[in-house]
């Protein structure tokens, strides 16, 4: 080599972070990560890490599970428990799911955990795009602060909205925009001790998430923050598939959104009071990508959010996003020149388009089934059991190491080596 591949990666949340880490150890790859908003930042709901997802960064990142302890305040989880939360058989056990076990966080903490991997050097904040321009040997990036910065490759992390994305897909890009899943919800991190006088001892004897699954609706809570506080969150079907992402939210609110039988089982009551509990509630809509022709386009492509942003249902979307990188960190790591670039990306897109795209829809079942929308199995704990052990075993169906080989091998293939 007579030159490193230089690479941008557009986005500093969880997938570019991730994904700048990936890249770094890599000594014939030079990154740079630019974030519009002014600050590297994550907002929004706790999050869990499965085990599968933890290997991905385990391989990133050695070591990984002591350094989101020690800097997030992760906290180790037993499996998932899901309990029927309304109607006759309210407080029924339909299964604790393996797959969901592993750690849980804020992600305001983990993004700044895995921002300290990286030299400040390489991070760009206030840097909105513009405009990309390709050719057969440059990407030319625009900012709309009128700079321009010039790389051999231009990776997508820029989120549910991404102008990466728009130009990644091709024309009229509106075909493939995100748009809504058919839910809302609203969410309050609460102190440990008031979640559990308000939900009762039984939900905090283990640390654990918990999905409360009804008609209607859906409730879930789970510590984190070394158990000193608790992620609650519900969850109600949105009929109209309004294309409003930000609603207030009131008693009424809520009232009119849950069915009766929701006031008649163990928990709706408290997780309303603790959501409730906080200045000016707010209820967001919950996206998705449902169908996306491509994630790369020649030296340009796209991961977490920006390629395939699915429903939270079985808290899938940062581990796609780990996946993303622990693939794209090792085709590039196994190239030796910018020209193989294309090559990497068209890889990256074969194996993990579909992978993705099953998860996608099966999150979108299993919101079904949690609010009890797949008429066939209703609120029935039996039935749930079943129906969710299913679609769950999508999300874990992954060997990462046979994932990784079949990625170098079909690399290999295409560059005819």
């Amino acid at each position: 080599m007579t030159a490193r591949i230089r690479i941008g990666i557009i986005g500093g949340g969880l997938a570019g972070i991730t994904l700048a880490i990936a890249l770094v150890k890599h000594p014939h790859v030079d990154v740079q990560v630019y974030e519009a908003a002014p600050q590297f930042l994550e907002r929004g709901a706790g999050i869990g890490l499965s085990p599968l997802t933890l290997e991905a960064l385990d391989d990133i990142i050695p070591s990984v599970i002591d350094l989101l302890k020690t800097q997030a305040g992760a906290v180790e989880l037993d499996p998932a428990r899901l309990v029927v939360g309304s109607g006759p058989e309210a407080g029924a056990l339909v299964s604790d799911v393996e797959v969901a076990a592993g750690l849980t966080m804020n992600r305001a903490p983990l993004l700044q955990a895995l921002i300290s991997r990286l030299s400040g050097d390489m991070l760009h904040a206030g840097k909105r795009v513009k405009s990309l321009e390709q050719t057969d040997s440059c990407v030319t990036v625009v900012f709309e602060d009128g700079t321009d910065v010039h790389f051999d490759a231009v990776i997508g992390a820029d989120g549910i909205f991404s102008s990466v994305r728009n130009h990644v897909v091709g024309e009229e890009p509106e075909k493939y925009a995100a748009s809504p899943a058919g839910w809302w919800d609203c969410r309050h991190l609460v102190p440990f001790e008031k979640a559990r006088l308000a939900l009762g001892d039984e939900s905090f004897k283990v640390d654990r998430q918990y999905a409360w699954l009804g008609e209607g609706a859906s409730m879930l809570h789970g510590v984190v923050e070394n158990r000193t506080m608790v992620q609650c969150i519900i969850a109600v079907i949105d009929k109209t598939f309004s294309t409003d992402r930000k609603r207030i939210v009131t008693r009424q609110v809520l009232e009119d959104a849950l069915p009766a039988s929701w006031y008649e089982g163990p928990v709706a009551k408290g997780m309303v009071d603790l959501i409730l509990d906080q200045e000016e509630p707010k209820g967001y809509a919950i996206w998705e990508h449902k169908y996306t022709p491509t994630y790369a386009n020649n030296r340009v492509c796209i991961v977490g959010d920006a390629a395939h942003t699915t429903s939270p249902w079985q808290s899938a979307g940062a581990g796609m996003a780990v996946e993303d990188a622990f693939i794209l960190g090792h085709l590039i790591g196994n190239i030796s020149s910018a020209g193989e670039i294309t090559a990497a990306f068209r890889v990256f897109d074969a194996l993990r388009r579909p992978r993705c795209q099953r998860v996608i829809d099966t999150g979108r079942e299993t919101g079904r089934l949690f609010c009890g929308q797949n008429e066939a199995v209703g609120v029935d704990a039996k039935k749930l059991n079943e129906a969710i052990g299913q679609t769950f075993a999508n999300v874990g169906a992954l060997n990462l190491e046979s994932h990784k080989e079949e990625a170098l091998q079909t690399m290999r293939a295409f560059l005819g080596s």
